[in-house]
């Protein structure tokens, strides 16, 4: 025997409900139950909640989502009622959400419950909670939605999503009132090209939406004929929609009527005091927040037309270059402030980058942001040296700062200036203040190249900037940002560039594939910026929870693959890794630079040991530079070869003609052990005199199991 046999014999039915499709399947014995014949039957949502009565289906409709959030079983009794609304019994239901792919399909029971014996207390009491119980929770859950949204299409989509208690409309559509025009501007229950001829009517046409624009007095029409009735020109436009009833209710915010909201039902409503009530309040409710809405949206747009103007577009056509940028404001306020980039041709055929941070979010930042990317460009086309248009820079913020008397609010900016020389790859860096840059190596591994640096503009007119030279290799990759990219989430600048550094070196960078490098680069920043703020939302929490908490600006500059270094000049067979730095006699604290230029650099070395002995003989190689000549340091570290077999060489050159001596340096000596340590340390190591100045090198290659423990014997 059936399942379903067994619980028609206890006058038990069956009924599924799928939220995806909106169909309702009922089996013979539910089907009996409801009234209607005994036989398997499939109706459309709004069918069957017709079978029951109107509240009961919307405290159901809270029971289930409940249920399905905690995984229980809904219980709850419905009373089920004919055409004209008469009750005919009250049911039992048992139901247990499934989860399907596309939805959730309620699957439960139903049985008749015994009517109660007059003067019980079952009699007297409801069966699933009062009409005023019901209207207080949907007016509740609806203030507190439509205060989340944040936009029109929000608000009219969560308006459509409202269930009110006892009955719920069909059709929805909103009208503002604009100039002596009635203009629709949102719409739900009407197929596409519905409600073209109510797109924009005059305010004095016979159009309900009109009239209570005009009034600011609403409109109920309970059936259709009072609607033809009332308005015998517009009636036989909305006939065929199969509405039975209608109310026009006017949108009033701060006392003046901004619009008109029609709310239309395929069942008949009388309107009673209370149904009005619960419209009229709703409408007030909708009304400030179509103008919330309104605002942000100006604001939005005010926004991003300010950005848009200050934002200049990257040039795609450097030659042996591809470029990528991003700007992405801050999630709060106006989404305004004064991060910005810019990229500007030279006289001399280069190219300079720009990327730098106003102090502030407001729109004193973005007006300043504006004043100096204008102030830089000039400077820059003009000719001067990168130090030298930081410099002009930073007299002309402090300028601006000191213009306004007492009462100005002085702002400083951080800034990064690169030439970039096309042809060569080689950059001229000065930084005020600013981030570092990055590069990506052609293996992918991503080093911060540190460069030396003034202070940020604006705070001492007569700041000078020294420069750093680099060369971009060919395919390697340059990432300069501002620190909104960096520390956003509570990262400093170690942290935030570790996590930076995870969907760089995970990036597949290549010319292969659909669009080549420049789609490859593209979608590359939009992983780095991905990678800081999530997705935004306003409406969750946990991990995609909206972390945008300043500006970020970003600029990747790729130097294509396999490019000559220079005019008449074949490529040559670059190193898989190679870092350049040089420091200088009164730069003593960048040999901790230097230091973990080659940590970073062997950061998948195999030996630790190995690599702490790296370290250490770069330490003595630039200390001794530094203390016993009068020159500066260039350091120069390389890692080639295969994996497994690779070989790491540092040469350290000055300009002095001096050879290293060996010495014996007694128990108290604090000097003198640098050789002593290379012949050690090395796996090979020399110095090479030049025509000005000297090299010492030495060299580590990857060591096997058996050699690791002799190095680890040694250190």
């Amino acid at each position: 025997m059936r399942t379903e046999d067994v619980l028609a014999a206890v006058s038990t039915g069956l009924w599924s409900w799928d939220n995806a499709s909106g169909i309702v399947t009922f089996d013979a014995e539910a089907a009996r139950l409801l009234g209607l014949p005994a036989e398997r039957v499939e109706l459309p949502e709004r069918a069957a909640r017709a079978r029951f009565h109107a509240v009961d289906w919307v405290e159901i409709q809270s029971i289930t989502a409940l249920a399905a959030a905690e995984g229980t079983l809904a219980e709850a009794r419905m009373r089920v009622v004919d055409e004209e609304g008469r009750v005919l019994r009250t049911v039992r239901t048992r139901t247990k959400p499934v989860v399907t792919g596309p939805g959730t399909v309620l699957v439960g029971t139903l049985e008749e419950v015994p009517a109660p014996q007059p003067g019980t207390t079952a009699a007297r009491t409801p069966v699933t909670g009062d009409w005023r119980r019901n209207r207080e929770a949907f007016l509740l859950d609806a203030g507190r939605a439509l205060s989340e949204a944040r936009s029109t299409s929000e608000v009219l989509r969560v308006a459509a999503g409202l269930s009110m208690p006892g009955f719920e409309p069909s059709a929805l559509a909103v009208f503002a009132g604009e100039a002596n025009r009635v203009r629709l501007i949102g719409q739900h229950g009407y197929a596409p090209g519905d409600m073209d001829a109510f797109l924009d009517l005059p305010v004095n046409s016979q159009y309900p939406a009109a009239e209570v624009i005009r009034t600011g007095r609403a409109v109920y029409i309970p059936t259709p004929g009072e609607y033809g009735r009332r308005f015998p020109l517009i009636y036989p436009m909305v006939e065929h929609f199969g509405r039975s009833s209608w109310a026009f209710l006017p949108l009033i915010n701060a006392g003046r009527v901004i619009g008109a909201w029609m709310a239309g039902f395929s069942m008949p409503v009388a309107f009673t005091p209370d149904e009005r009530s619960v419209l009229t309040t709703v409408a007030r409710m909708l009304a400030q927040a179509l103008s919330r809405a309104s605002v942000h949206e100006s604001e939005r747009e005010l926004s991003d037309g300010l950005q848009r103007t200050m934002m200049p577009t990257v040039q795609p056509d450097i030659p042996n270059m591809t470029v990528a940028a991003r700007y992405v404001p801050t999630g709060g306020g106006l989404q305004i402030g004064g991060d910005w980039y810019d990229m500007i041709p030279l006289p001399s055929g280069k190219i300079a980058l720009v990327i730098g941070d106003v102090q502030g979010h407001d729109v004193r930042a973005a007006g300043l942001m504006g004043q100096l990317r204008i102030a830089l460009r000039a400077y820059a086309s003009e000719g001067h040296h990168p130090d030298a248009v930081l410099s002009r820079a930073s007299r002309f913020l402090a300028g601006v700062n000191g213009a306004g008397g007492e009462e100005t609010d002085p702002r400083f900016a951080t800034c990064l200036y690169i030439e970039v020389d096309p042809l060569t790859g080689l950059l001229v860096i000065a930084r005020a203040g600013h981030p570092d840059p990055a590069v990506r190596l052609n293996d992918g591994t991503m080093l911060v190249r540190s460069t030396a640096g003034g202070l940020p503009l604006g705070i001492d007119p007569d700041t000078d900037y020294p420069t750093t030279r680099l060369v971009l290799e060919p395919g390697e990759t340059m990432l300069v940002c501002t620190d909104g990219l960096i520390e956003t989430g509570g990262h400093d600048l170690e942290s935030g560039w570790n996590r930076l550094r995870e969907v760089v070196e995970g990036h597949d960078l290549g010319q292969d594939g659909e669009g080549g490098l420049g789609d490859s680069l593209e979608r590359l920043a939009d992983s780095l910026v991905q990678a800081v703020h999530g997705p935004s939302s306003h409406h969750t929490t946990g991990p995609l929870v909206d972390r945008r908490e300043d500006d970020i600006a970003l600029l990747l500059l790729c130097r294509e693959p396999g490019v000559p270094a220079g005019p008449g000049v074949a490529a040559l067979p670059r190193p898989t890794r190679r870092t350049v730095l040089s420091i200088a006699q009164a730069e003593p604290e960048r040999i901790a630079e230097a230091r973990q230029q080659v940590r970073d650099l062997m950061y998948d070395w195999p030996d630790e040991d190995q690599t702490d002995s790296a370290v250490l003989m770069v330490s003595e190689m630039v200390t001794n530079v530094l203390v016993h000549t009068d020159g500066d340091a260039l350091m120069v570290a390389e890692i080639s070869g295969e994996l497994g077999s690779r070989c790491v060489r540092v040469d350290v050159a000055d300009s002095s003609d001096e050879l290293p001596h060996r010495r014996h340096p007694g128990e108290m000596a604090s000097s003198g052990r640098g050789l002593v340590l290379m012949e050690l340390l090395a796996g090979a190591w020399g110095v090479d005199p030049r025509g000005e100045g000297k090299n010492i090198w030495f060299e580590l290659h990857e060591s096997s199991a058996g050699e690791a423990e002799d190095y680890e014997g040694i250190t």
